[in-house]
Formats: structure tokens, sequence, C-alpha cells
């Protein structure tokens, strides 16, 4: 019997990259089913209505919304199999521990997912479990990126510092700003118009909080953020960081900043439907990017070029 070649290192990339995608785009159409108030369209879990797993005709849910809530659960098979994908890919190809690590967490983080969304139905949407979903997308994005990158590093080799290793831990600071306010931004969500139903005899329970004080918050860390940024960006450009470090450095200023601009449309437009699916993608890339330029600060040489 004639087995098949191990999955080429661009394979491997490509599977990784879906990884990311998925990851982060099952965030967005999660705010999707939340801004149309979807979220009960399938009021139970794991079914959709008892004895159901698909939307059957009730008079009580309107079909549309059973069609969006189904539809994201249904994406979430795509995240299972390009989780899975990665996971095979990688371990037919006998890459180093560390990589299957990476890959591993793909599966095992999206099982805790499915659990936690599962939470999020049954508790009939409390503001907090939407938040915990959110948030856990974002640590799902952020690690799908470090796989992407560890799958590009060579096996043999040894890792060595691109820049300064100050500039990296600031970096990391940078990175736990930015959770924070990934977390405002999920108070904010708590608080807001958007309860994901609008059921009039079983209201969402919303964060009792003064929606502004929690935007003020979310604004001003979100400026922390950016400025931290900023300042890691003459740092870098002191110590002559290399040509891929600042172009990823380059895209996240550009991103934080859009998500920035698009933010304050939002607050003062009363916060549209369809910006808060674009501010969740948002961050989703601001995660990545931040989690890319983390990455970058680093590499995997081959040993031979070192010793050469």
């Amino acid at each position: 019997m004639k087995l098949t070649a191990a999955p080429s290192l661009r394979t491997q990339r490509v599977i990784a990259a879906l990884v990311i995608l998925t990851q982060g785009g099952i965030a967005v159409t999660g705010a999707i089913v939340r801004v149309t108030a979807s979220g009960l369209g399938c009021p139970t879990w794991p079914q959709c209505f008892p004895g159901s797993f698909t939307p059957v005709p009730v008079a009580e849910v309107h079909l549309v919304h059973q069609a969006v809530e189904f539809g994201n659960r249904m994406l979430t098979f795509l995240v299972v199999a390009t989780a899975a994908a990665v996971v095979l890919a990688v371990w037919r190809a006998r890459r180093r521990r560390e990589v299957l690590v990476y890959a591993w967490l793909m599966p095992a983080s999206t099982v805790a997912q499915a659990v936690i969304g599962g939470i999020t139905v049954l508790t009939g949407l409390l503001w907090w479990t939407v938040a915990v979903h959110l948030l856990v997308s974002m640590a799902m994005v952020w690690l799908a990126v470090l796989l992407f990158v560890k799958i590009g590093e060579p096996d043999d080799g040894v890792r060595g510092d691109r820049v300064p290793k100050p500039l990296r831990q600031l970096t990391a600071v940078s990175a736990v700003t930015l959770a924070a306010v990934l977390v405002t931004g999920t108070m904010v969500t708590g608080a807001g118009p958007h309860a994901g139903d609008k059921s009039i005899d079983a209201p969402v329970p919303r964060l009792q909080v003064e929606i502004t004080t929690l935007v003020h918050a979310h604004a001003s860390l979100l400026v922390a953020y950016l400025s931290m940024v900023v300042a890691l960006g003459f740092a870098l450009l002191a110590v002559r960081a290399p040509r891929p470090v600042m172009i990823r450095w380059g895209v996240l200023v550009a991103l934080v900043a859009a998500q920035g601009l698009l933010g304050a449309v939002q607050f003062y437009t009363g916060v549209p439907a369809a910006l808060v699916a674009l501010h969740v993608a948002g961050a989703g890339a601001c995660t990545a990017a931040t989690a890319a330029l983390y990455a970058s600060m680093r590499e995997r040489a081959e040993t031979q070029a070192l010793q050469g």
C-alpha cells in the first residue's frame, strides 16, 4: 500500500491561515446573531428545538431568527473541520512538539467554545456569558496566529531575538492592555441596545451600569493601547528593527486607529447594527495583528545557518 506524501509546508500554512479566518469569522457571525436579535432563534442546545437539531416552523420564533442562529451554529462545523485539518497536517508532517501543542489547542478550545455557547443559550443570553464567548474567540485568534507563525519556522533550529527583549516585553504589555480594551468592550455591549433577543415576555438581563461610563473607560484604554503601540514604533525605529517587524507594526497601527474611529462613529450614530459586526471584525484583526507583531520579534533560525 502506497502512503501519500506528508503535507507540504505551504499546505500546512494555508490550513493554518484558514484556522485564523474561521476562528475570527465565527466571532463576527456571533455578533450578527446578536444585533439581529437572533440569539434565541434556536432556544435549546445542542438541539435547535426540543426533538430537532434543525429549525422548525413555530409561531413564537421568526424563521429569519432561526436561520441566522442556525447558520452560526453550522459555521462551528467549519471551525472544527479546519482545527482538525491543521492537527492532521502537522502530525503527518512530523512537526516538532511545540507546533503539535499549538495545533491541538485549536480543536480543544473549539469544544470549550461550544460548551460556552450552550451555556449562553441555556441561561437566556446573560450578558457575561456572551462576553466570555467573545473573549475566548479573541484568545483563539491569538493562538491561531502563533500557530501559523510557528508552522513557518524550521523544526531544526534555535530561537533568537530580532529586537531587544524589553521591546518584546512592551509588546506583551500592550497585549494585556488590548485584553482590557476587549473586556470593557464586551461590557459596553452588555449594557447597550443589542441584547441578542427582543422578547417582551422574557427580556434579556442587561449589565446595570451607565453605558456612557463604560464607553469612556473603553475609549481611554484604547487610547492607552494605541499610545503604547506608537511609542513601541519609535523604539523599533531607534534600534533599526528588521523590515518584517516594522511592516507588522505599521499594519497594527493602521488597524487600531481605524478601530478607534469606527468606535467613535458607532457612539455618535446610535450604535447601528452593521457597525457592531464590523467592530467585532476589527477587534479580531487587532488581536491577530498584535499577535503577529509579538511573534515576529523572535525567529527560529536553522541550526546549519547559525553554524555557517
